[in-house]
């Protein structure tokens, strides 16, 4: 709970609490020009209340994702005391921070379909062929 204390995250209390308190005093305010004869004020009278309620479901839905994000004292990581060292040498590869696919291999030797004489078909495949030849390339590297 001591990540949701941090300046930032009081500001952004206070702006949920200033937006929730503004959007239902707008909806009063509709309900009461409502009351003396303004018939379209009665769906603001509604509508308001609703954006209230989606501040309240935003702001809770961050604050849960805030303390997933930090790791607790039981989530695995060695906690000698000592300041992680996340300098260029030390941080994580780009392999083990994100994900790779699966990839699954196809027959080696097939670039077309059997039959097939269409050359843009072909010299796609040759193209996903080079991509999957070359796993860290982009796109824009392929010499064809």
């Amino acid at each position: 709970m001591r990540q949701l204390w941090t300046p930032v995250w009081i500001l952004r209390h206070l702006a949920a609490v200033a937006l929730v308190v503004g959007f239902l005093a707008l909806g009063w305010w509709q309900i009461s020009r409502a009351a003396a004869g303004n018939t379209l004020s009665w769906a603001y009278a509604v509508e308001w209340p609703v954006f209230a309620a989606f501040v309240v479901f935003i702001w809770v839905r961050e604050m849960r994702q805030a303390r997933r994000a930090v790791p607790g004292p039981d989530s695995g990581a060695p906690d000698n005391g000592t300041p992680r060292n996340d300098t260029p040498e030390n941080a994580p590869s780009r392999e083990e921070a994100f994900g790779r696919p699966v990839r699954v291999r196809s027959a080696p030797g097939v670039t077309a379909a059997p039959g097939s004489d269409d050359p843009e078909l072909a010299a796609y495949n040759d193209y996903l062929a080079w991509l999957n030849a070359n796993p860290h390339a982009r796109a824009g590297d392929y010499p064809g």
